[in-house]
């Protein structure tokens, strides 16, 4: 990482999202800024690029997850839920412990591959009861709360909205909302997943619309943030677009890319 900000000097930061599992490039993805920035989502639980990767297939093989991938992308999520039981019923009532021992894998290496500064917050898929346990004292956990990076006050605020997708860290709308509003005002708005805009919310590999927050578009057209940074879609039909004086950037898919999206000031 660069030196601490001083004087005059440009601040710079790097942002990623949907890391799902690869701390390789995470341990780079730092070095030359004064800060990294992460918008969530570390977990891995099931690459629909490679479904070879993953809790998923370790648990029930590659067969099976070609199976549920194919269900979920026919959007048959009944289907999908109902074939995922059958093989969760399997693993007996230890299902939430297998689970929840192979995030902490996860996670062991994920939060040591943090540079130091980071500020962090949760994605759709995250546990965040774990985090403040892996989180080292180069880590500062955020959500619905701000911190000044370089003279910028920046907010976070993570999670997902629910979905029939039903992934561990989903949340109301109301909830949602109230984490925006406890943000208020900001230089850089530090969101998971994207204000609720077409262009943003739809997914061209999935070819469908993933959840997008009005109360987040609400909150840019009312405090006009000079960003407003999130992931959550992995292949946005836009990946950037201003909303008023607000540049809004879908700073792009970790897992996939290795490269972290950058910004100076």
């Amino acid at each position: 990482m660069a030196p601490t900000p001083a004087g005059n000097r440009r601040t710079r930061i790097h942002v990623v999202s949907d890391v799902h599992g690869n701390a390789r490039d995470l341990a780079q993805a730092g070095d030359g800024a004064d800060a990294l920035v992460c918008l969530g989502d570390l977990v891995l639980f099931l690459d629909y690029a490679d479904h070879s990767r993953g809790i998923f297939p370790d648990l029930f093989g590659v067969e099976n997850a070609d199976r549920i991938v194919a269900l979920r992308t026919a959007r048959r999520y009944e289907e999908a839920r109902e074939f995922g039981a059958r093989l969760w019923a399997g693993v007996g009532e230890d299902r939430a412990a297998v689970i929840e021992q192979a995030v902490r894998k996860q996670y062991a290496e994920l939060f040591a591959a943090f540079p130091t500064p980071t500020y962090a917050t949760y994605g759709n898929v995250d546990m965040p009861p774990l985090w403040r346990e892996y989180a080292g004292s180069g880590t500062t956990v955020l959500d619905g709360e701000r911190v000044e990076i370089g003279g910028w006050v920046f907010g976070f605020v993570g999670g997902g909205l629910r979905t029939p997708m039903r992934t561990p860290y989903e949340i109301s709308d109301e909830e949602y909302a109230a984490k925006i509003e406890a943000v208020g005002e900001v230089d850089v708005l530090c969101t998971h997943i994207p204000p609720e805009v077409p262009e943003l919310v739809y997914d061209t590999v999935a070819r469908r619309f993933e959840r997008g927050s009005r109360a987040l578009l609400d909150a840019i057209r009312r405090t006009q943030p000079r960003y407003s940074l999130f992931g959550h879609v992995h292949q946005p039909l836009v990946r950037r677009m201003r909303i008023g004086a607000t540049e809004c950037v879908n700073v792009g898919h970790f897992a996939g890319t290795g490269r972290p999206w950058a910004l100076e000031w």
